[in-house]
């Protein structure tokens, strides 16, 4: 199964925002304006989904292109892929028995089309 972001890739973690909790006055980190506009606009491009999510084990692939050299947290990156694919439903959840590996994934430099290459692939777990 492979997908195709068109949209710069970024992080969950830069600029969390810290909200109040009306109900009881206490302050929780909520995700950055930026990370939910990429997670809405991440979905259009998250088609077709499988008719129900994936809950075997598999390896997920993903290249990470951005418009510059500015150095990048690969597993920041991957963080945030996960979330978007389980709350998109193609992953049940981005836990160990799911996701048993990320191997190939790397942040790479494409100016002119930054973007998101994402490729899931079924892994014959037999531990």
């Amino acid at each position: 199964m492979k997908y195709t972001i068109l949209l710069t890739p970024i992080t969950k973690k830069n600029s969390p925002q810290i909200l109040v909790n009306k109900a009881t006055g206490r302050p929780f980190v909520a995700p950055s304006k930026q990370y939910k506009e990429y997670e809405t606009n991440a979905m259009w491009f998250l088609r077709p989904r499988p008719d129900r999510p994936i809950d075997y084990p598999v390896n997920l692939k993903c290249l990470f292109y951005m418009p510059t050299h500015r150095r990048s947290d690969l597993t920041n990156h991957l963080s945030c892929i996960c979330d978007v694919l389980v709350k998109a439903g193609i992953l049940a959840d981005d836990n160990s028995n799911i996701v048993v590996s990320m191997d190939g994934s790397r942040v790479l430099y494409d100016k002119d089309t930054p973007r998101t290459e994402i490729e899931i692939t079924e892994v014959d777990d037999e531990r």
